[in-house]
């Protein structure tokens, strides 16, 4: 992977994280898959090998994350799905010819129909938020608490109240501002 391009926010939920390559999006968006090549390597990191990808998938893939985002962003607001975000999330669904193969070890991962295969790979990332988004899954869809932020992702914590889409950043970053304005407002109290 190319040390040039904001690192990937890899999440446990595949829909949600593939949604996590645009962040920021009400502050200075950071778009982490500029680069056909960039959407390869977030495939590859997230056990969806591809060899290839050409600028016309790449667009079919934000057009695909775009859609997962209005959708569980709508899905955590309880409003109704936009029909063109579903229209989107099931074409990619029945484009996809992946299988689910289990491993030795126990564990499932994906034979895409050939090794260049983006259309199957955003087909599994489809059929991830189809399940989440039609509730099969153990969870909530929330949208994170960061102002310039408001990723949706899918809490899975035993309270189902978790705040940030990741701890490590915009928690954090909210954290920091919190104890940077405490200290401030002490230092004025103290005078």
């Amino acid at each position: 992977m190319s040390a040039r391009f904001p690192d990937f926010r890899l999440g446990k939920v595949l829909a949600t994280s593939f949604t996590g390559t645009r962040s920021e999006r009400h502050g200075d968006a950071v778009e982490r898959i500029p680069t056909p090549n960039r959407l390869v390597d977030w495939l590859a990191v997230s056990g969806l090998a591809v060899e290839s990808c050409t600028p016309a998938q790449l667009e079919r893939a934000w057009e695909l994350r775009e859609s997962i985002h209005a959708a569980a962003t709508a899905a955590a607001r309880q409003d109704p799905l936009p029909e063109p975000a579903v229209q989107v999330i099931n074409d990619c669904s029945a484009q996809g010819r992946a299988a689910a193969i289990l491993t030795p070890e126990g564990t499932r991962q994906w034979r895409l129909s050939s090794a260049s295969a983006v259309e199957d790979a955003l087909g599994v990332i489809a059929a991830d938020a189809i399940s989440i988004l039609a509730g099969e899954r153990d969870g909530k869809l929330a949208l994170c608490a960061s102002p310039t932020c408001q990723a949706a992702f899918f809490d899975t914590s035993q309270s189902r109240t978790r705040r940030w889409c990741d701890m490590n950043t915009c928690g954090n970053r909210q954290k920091k501002a919190r104890f940077h304005a405490n200290h401030r407002e002490n230092a004025r109290s103290a005078k």
